[in-house]
């Protein structure tokens, strides 16, 4: 038989007073069930990422195809292209600074390919250091030749 508990005031003011201390550690418990649902947010974002790419992949398969059906019909001639002409082209590529100051490449109708240099880009105009007829002459420094 279980024992009989009236309620007092004394007793009320006890259960209210412990439920008030209890009240601080209710978010230290909460907390303790939220990394769960952080690891499951997490992991709803990876699933989502993966969904995503995953989608993306499908999308560009049949472009990736083609791309490599492409690159498979001009593989051996480019491969032949570039090691004719790839020892040339690095040789032009040295001694051109800037690709800024020249038009795009023309075809013309004998088959010749040229590249203009664009008319806002004179050619570079420095003088020669040593007027003609001085060539060997050297100043002493600090002098001015007039």
């Amino acid at each position: 038989m279980m024992p009989k508990f009236q309620m007092t005031p004394q007793l009320s003011r006890i259960l209210v007073l412990s439920g008030l201390l209890m009240l601080p550690l209710a978010p230290s418990a909460l907390a303790e069930n939220a990394p769960a649902s952080e690891d499951e947010g997490s992991s709803l974002m990876q699933r989502g990422a993966e969904l995503f790419w995953e989608g993306l992949r499908q999308e560009m398969a049949p472009a990736i195809d083609d791309l490599q059906a492409l690159a498979d019909d001009f593989g051996p001639s480019l491969q032949g292209f570039l090691s004719e002409m790839g020892p040339a082209l690095a040789e032009i590529a040295g001694k051109v600074e800037d690709w800024s100051v020249y038009d795009r490449p023309e075809i013309l109708p004998n088959g010749d390919i040229i590249i203009r240099r664009k008319p806002e880009a004179a050619p570079d105009a420095t003088p020669d250091a040593t007027p003609e007829g001085q060539q060997g002459e050297v100043l002493p420094e600090g002098t001015t030749d007039l």
